[in-house]
């Protein structure tokens, strides 16, 4: 938001700087990012003069070229050369010195510097309008009023405007302060804390009266709930042309492009007051003003030119023919004004902030007035907003006021009541403040003292602070003006020490994130919000779970996801789209789902993988990520949270082309795999991807508090090898399965460590190598032991698989 600071002080006469209000504004709360210095005329003509041509030569070597001697408030007149056909002697014009910078009409600057033109020196340059950038001729130089006294600056002569500009960054709960008399108002309780006792001044519409009553325009509401209040008024006989120039000036300085009198008007009072208003050509109103909703699909063009197509829900300013204007956001094609406008319907109103925001969200329109409605607006003024710009308008325009003000006004916009106790402001602040600094504060930012005790004051807080609607809002607001700078912190040093479990959320979280991180893995942090699409690419998420957004910002961002999934891929897209294939991602985050019996959330932990798994080298040659590599960091995370018992199962969901699943006691705890073809391809994915879910939840659930720990063993471990001839069909997990059962106690390792198929073997045949590592905690093992082990072991293979040795 732009704060002109001549403009502020039209509501605050201050002698303080820049520096000093904007000091005082951040510390308020609106926060000041920049000042920036605004002229009317770029480079304020700094260095540009009145001078007096005292002779007027044909230069010796150029037809076109004259010299002259101009007297410029110096000692001695200089000599320019000029090419102006009508420069002549005895005449006033505008020069620019030597030094003096001056801009083109691209806004590119150059410096006017001491030179020679075909033999003869100049010292300066006799400028026209649009060298100057007071228009656009260039047919001649200018000549200025002959009463003028030579070396009189020229911003002077032209008046040109110097201004302040204030770069707030409002924060979306301050409606109150959206406009130059709000931010004034709140610069007035700063001072007085500050003990500058200063008046607020606001514009007087004491001059308003009817002057005839010859064009009335009824008004009809039929959504007093959308608009509770309405205000009208006709004034005749206007002239719609440019806007003076101090007008044009106040709206160039906040960064807007003035267009006419009457929407300069309009967009003044919306900026001084905070209140936005519309203007209609009365002669293109049929009948009486309506406002209403009208039938879902109906059709209306906007002053944009564009054809959009109505929600049942958007309010609607209409005449008896048909829609005028998208209420509080959008004027109509049809209805607005034009040069050949000499009458016309302006309206102030109050809509409601909820119904705005939905339509201006619909439409993908982000008007100052809607910006404003949809945050809430001061309901008080509306009719004061109206005779402020009706005053205006007559001012810039001409014309008469020919109808009273119309107004629709059925049940008042009631004030909020809060009930403030002084020992939890001070709770609150951590110091005690003198309960008459607290009143002084609440009256100056026109809050109503009802009720005083010795416990607390009750309080009546004006409506157009809709951001103040309970106690802790009120000790903010006392907070901000008596100054945070002025709240003395304890020297005393407090620590507190609490007694959290080791497998609190957020420490579990730390430790499986630092063992990723050490293993290669990025960890990325995807928005919960998402588009309701993805549900369509897997037929395991139902488009009735989807929760999604009342006020969504956009389509793309209207849901809460179902699964992380897709938003890692959108990530994963977006790095291979970056020349960044090779990716190891994690994330932390929940899914939302909507049921029947309400509203659940999941926390998942998930692990992305693609490309390959390490860099290009010519000691290592590159291998693309697998299943098997994606298998290995799962099992990694759930061996540091100490999880073992666990046991796979056949993959559920169906975003896998192949996949399983680990479970728990039943319960599925992690679930990975490839992730389909047809999903990847959505998101113009062509390597790839590796996919795994965990349940965190569940985990949290499995892992306890005890540390549980073994002794490193003090005996030695065997290593024994087999060699098995077995089917095709028969897989490790059997033959791992089969070897813990036969010997759970000593056994405890078993690793696959060559496979082979071929011709020599036998059809149907396949060759695993494995080793078995064996050990006893207590003793040394006897050769003896081992043999029967491994006897054991190759019988229980022979009569369950039908394996031999090799």
């Amino acid at each position: 938001m732009k704060i002109s600071y001549n403009w502020l002080k039209q509501f605050i006469k201050t002698d303080w700087t820049s520096e000093q209000t904007s000091e005082l504004l951040t510390d308020l709360g609106l926060e000041v990012e920049v000042v920036e210095k605004y002229q009317s005329i770029k480079g304020g003509l700094e260095g540009v003069v009145v001078g007096h041509v005292l002779t007027c030569e044909k230069h010796p070597d150029a037809d076109r070229l004259k010299v002259t001697t101009v007297n410029i408030g110096q000692e001695a007149p200089v000599q320019i050369v000029c090419g102006a056909a009508n420069v002549a002697a005895g005449q006033k014009v505008p020069v620019a010195t030597i030094g003096t910078v001056l801009f083109d009409k691209d806004g590119a600057e150059f410096t006017i510097k001491k030179g020679k033109i075909r033999g003869q020196e100049s010292h300066g340059m006799i400028c026209a309008e649009d060298e100057l950038g007071l228009g656009t001729g260039h047919d001649g130089i200018m000549v200025l009023d002959a009463d003028l006294v030579p070396g009189t600056p020229a911003a002077e002569v032209f008046k040109i405007a110097n201004d302040e500009v204030f770069e707030i960054g409002l924060t979306p709960n301050r409606a109150d302060a959206m406009s130059h008399f709000g931010t004034a108002r709140d610069l007035r309780a700063g001072m007085l804390q500050r003990g500058v006792n200063i008046e607020l001044i606001t514009p007087s519409v004491s001059n308003f009266r009817v002057d005839m009553r010859t064009l009335k325009i009824d008004v009809n509401v039929e959504e007093p709930t959308l608009a509770p209040r309405y205000c009208g008024v006709t004034i005749s006989g206007i002239t719609v042309q440019e806007s003076p120039a101090w007008l044009q000036d106040r709206l160039k300085a906040i960064g807007l492009t003035p267009k006419n009198n009457i929407v300069d008007v309009t967009n003044y009072v919306l900026h001084e007051l905070g209140q936005p208003l519309h203007a209609f050509d009365a002669a293109k109103i049929n009948g009486k003003v309506i406002v209403k909703t009208l039938p879902e699909g109906t059709k209306f063009v906007t002053l944009d030119d564009v054809e959009r197509t109505l929600h049942k829900e958007d309010l609607m300013i209409c005449d008896e023919k048909g829609p005028l204007c998208i209420a509080g956001v959008f004027g109509g094609k049809k209805s607005g004004v034009t040069e050949g406008t000499t009458s016309i319907f302006l309206e102030s109103a109050y809509f409601d902030a909820v119904s705005i925001r939905k339509t201006a969200k619909r439409h993908q329109l982000n008007t100052d007035a809607s910006f404003r409605f949809e945050r809430g607006i001061d309901p008080t003024i509306t009719e004061y907003a109206l005779k402020r710009a009706a005053l205006l308008i007559q001012e810039v325009a001409g014309g008469k006021i020919t109808s009273d003000v119309v107004e629709v006004f059925p049940k008042k916009v009631e004030d909020f009541s809060v009930l403030l106790n002084f020992s939890h402001v001070y709770k609150i602040i951590g110091q005690e403040i003198p309960k008459d600094t607290i009143k002084k504060i609440l009256v100056s930012l026109d809050i109503k003292v009802n009720s005083v005790s010795d416990s607390g004051l009750g309080l009546t807080i004006p409506a157009y602070r809709v951001d103040v609607q309970r106690e802790i809002d009120v000790i903010e607001e006392i907070l901000r003006v008596y100054g945070y700078n002025n709240i003395n912190f304890s020297k005393k040093f407090n620590a507190t020490v609490a007694n959290s479990p080791r497998t609190e959320d957020y420490k579990v979280q730390n430790v499986i994130a630092s063992q990723l991180n050490s293993q290669g893995f990025h960890e990325m942090m995807a928005n919960s919000l998402t588009t309701a699409a993805y549900t369509k690419l897997s037929a395991s998420l139902k488009e009735e779970h989807n929760v999604t957004m009342l006020n969504p910002l956009s389509s793309d961002l209207s849901t809460m996801r179902q699964s992380l999934l897709f938003s890692g891929l959108e990530a994963v897209s977006y790095n291979i789209n970056r020349k960044n294939a090779d990716l190891k991602l994690f994330e932390f985050g929940k899914s939302y789902h909507k049921y029947l019996n309400g509203y659940e959330e999941h926390k998942h932990l998930t692990l992305l993988i693609s490309g390959n798994r390490n860099k290009e080298s010519w000691t290592h040659p590159q291998k693309s990520t697998d299943f098997f590599l994606l298998k290995g960091y799962v099992k990694g995370v759930l061996a540091r949270l100490g999880i073992d018992k666990i046991s796979n199962a056949p993959v559920q969901s169906d975003i896998f082309s192949e996949g399983t699943a680990i479970c728990y006691n039943n319960d599925t705890l992690v679930e990975m795999g490839v992730v389909k073809k047809s999903i990847i391809k959505h998101f113009g994915i062509k390597q790839d991807v590796y996919y795994a879910d965990f349940n965190w939840d569940l985990i949290l659930k499995i892992i306890t508090g005890k540390i549980k720990y073994t002794e490193i063993p003090k005996y030695p471990e065997v290593r024994r090898d087999l060699a098995l001839l077995i089917d095709q069909s028969t897989t490790y997990e059997r033959i791992f399965n089969l070897a813990k059962q036969t010997e759970k106690s000593l056994l405890k390792d078993i690793n696959l460590f060559d496979v082979y198929e071929g011709n020599k073997l036998p059809e149907g045949k396949k060759s695993y190598a494995l080793s078995f590592t064996i050990q006893d905690n207590t003793k040394t093992l006897t050769d003896a032991q081992i043999d029967k082990i491994m006897s054991k072991l190759q019988q229980t293979f022979e009569t369950e698989l039908g394996a031999t040795l090799r």
